[in-house]
């Protein structure tokens, strides 16, 4: 579980401002579920989305979202995962390819975040941010996520990783607004395997 409580650059917890943020999510409990669902809330409400508010500059850590007080879906799970692990609660890294446009290809990614939560191990949320259409929610053990995929070509990943892929922070670190990263949101192609 280690790699999953480090700090890193992206996931820069340590930073005084991250921190702050964490340390006041827990004011008042020790119970960590209470504290996940702090931080959740606070991310997901607080944190404007970068597409659906027309913001920019394009964030990718932590702290860089903290300051903009905007993200994509990805940054906006950096900062959730970091403070969640200041907060000594594990937290990894979820996708999903989805639909862009919601009509077929282009395809995205979508971050999610991971968290694992003593009375139910691995539960994935999702900070993007609500608006009409969207209503993500923290329900455990029930997950109720923005988006669930369902046309040919977008898919849940299972995978849980302790760092943010390489190509979505490469995304992040290469367009400076929000239309360009629009434009050129990440994508990986889906495996599919043929019986012989």
């Amino acid at each position: 579980m280690k790699t999953y409580l480090r700090g890193t650059e992206i996931i820069d917890w340590n930073h005084p401002a991250v921190l702050e943020i964490a340390r006041s999510l827990s004011i008042g409990t020790l119970d960590l579920e209470e504290i996940a669902r702090g931080c959740y809330h606070w991310v997901r409400d607080q944190i404007r989305h970068s597409y659906d508010y027309q913001l920019s500059p394009v964030t990718g850590s932590a702290s860089e979202v903290v300051a903009a007080r905007t993200g994509y879906c990805f940054a906006k799970s950096h900062l959730l995962a970091a403070l969640l692990r200041a907060n000594h609660i594990p937290a990894g890294f979820c996708y999903q390819r989805l639909s862009r446009d919601d009509n077929g290809p282009p395809f995205t990614l979508h971050g999610l975040v991971a968290v694992h939560l003593p009375r139910h191990g691995w539960y994935r949320i999702d900070p993007r941010g609500n608006r009409s259409g969207i209503d993500a929610q923290f329900t455990p053990p029930i997950e109720h996520l923005a988006f669930n995929p369902r046309m040919a070509g977008e898919a849940d990943l299972p995978e849980i990783w302790p760092d943010p892929l390489p190509l979505v922070i490469d995304a992040l670190r290469s367009h400076k607004t929000w239309d360009s990263l629009w434009e050129n949101l990440p994508d990986i192609e889906l495996l599919t395997f043929r019986s012989t």
